[in-house]
């Protein structure tokens, strides 16, 4: 039995590392998660100086003359290095994005699950609240439960958390219909072993599958998302260095001959989404490789 899963897991790993694009996305993802356990050895400077360096201000990076020394990304409206914000700003947005995913996680697997694997009024019951969900755009969803919960990092971790269950509780329920059908489901039902027991050490081991590509892939969404409710000043607030946050308050230099404020957290944003959606499709495509294309 050990071999046998030795040998899935090295046949795994060879069909994942097969995929250029995928180790690509992990090499990223490999350094941005560098950046935010390192950031206090690798930020150049203080995120947020106090009090703030306005000598500084809008000074450019290591591709001008005029640039400030220490600051290889130039500095934002306030003389704070970009840099060193974007580094602890990886931080603060796989924090959020973790919690967000993990608490998706556990609403989705515990709604589909229990949806999936009972069926009946209770299946109809649960589907109907996802349909109703399903209908409002997961932004403007996250926006509302925000405006309600109120505004903030925490707010906005639970307010996309939420809007992400639904999602997460489809992809499980689909594998639990297809799994609770199985031959050794029933013989565990023979034999009198408890709902319970079924569910923890049958139903959910075999359906994490989708479950980890699809969390993936949404840790990509969430990263977006917390980035799009700190930009519209509902996430994290300032001078908390968030990816969103930054851009919020650097967006309007961009015409003002200060582009390096705006360009390089929005860039930081494009390549760990980047790298996310690349490792998800890896997985996927390594998980099961008739999927692939």
């Amino acid at each position: 039995m050990e071999r046998t899963k030795e040998s899935k897991t090295r046949e795994l790993i060879r069909r994942f590392s097969d995929n250029k694009a995928a180790v690509f996305g992990l090499i990223i993802i490999c350094i941005v998660l560098i950046m935010a356990i390192f950031a206090d050895l690798i930020a150049p400077n203080n995120p947020n100086p106090s009090p703030p360096e306005l000598y500084k201000s809008h000074k450019p990076g290591f591709w001008s003359a005029a640039g400030v020394e220490g600051m290889p990304l130039g500095a934002d409206a306030l003389g704070r290095c970009i840099l060193s914000r974007i580094v602890y700003g990886s931080r603060v947005s796989l924090m959020a994005a973790v919690v967000a995913v993990g608490i998706a996680m556990v609403l989705g697997i515990t709604i589909g699950v229990v949806s999936g694997y009972f069926g009946g009024w209770i299946d109809t019951i649960f589907m109907r609240i996802v349909d109703i969900m399903f209908a409002f755009p997961a932004l403007l969803l996250a926006i509302s439960i925000v405006a309600v919960i109120g505004r903030g990092l925490d707010k906005a971790m639970i307010a996309i958390g939420i809007v992400y269950a639904p999602q997460m509780a489809r992809i499980i329920r689909s594998s639990v219909l297809y799994i609770k059908e199985m031959e050794y489901i029933e013989a565990q039902t023979v034999i009198g072993s408890s709902h319970l027991r079924i569910i923890m050490h049958h139903v959910i081991p075999n359906s994490m599958a989708p479950v980890i590509v699809f969390g993936t892939l949404m840790m990509a969404s969430a990263i977006l998302d917390c980035a799009a409710l700190g930009f519209l000043g509902l996430g994290a607030q300032p001078p908390t260095p968030e990816w969103g946050t930054i851009l919020a308050k650097s967006y309007q230099y961009i015409v003002a001959r200060a582009w390096w404020a705006a360009t390089f957290p929005g860039l930081a944003i494009l390549f760990t989404v980047l790298g996310f959606n690349l490792v998800g499709d890896g997985l996927r495509d390594a998980l099961d490789p008739r999927l692939k294309t």
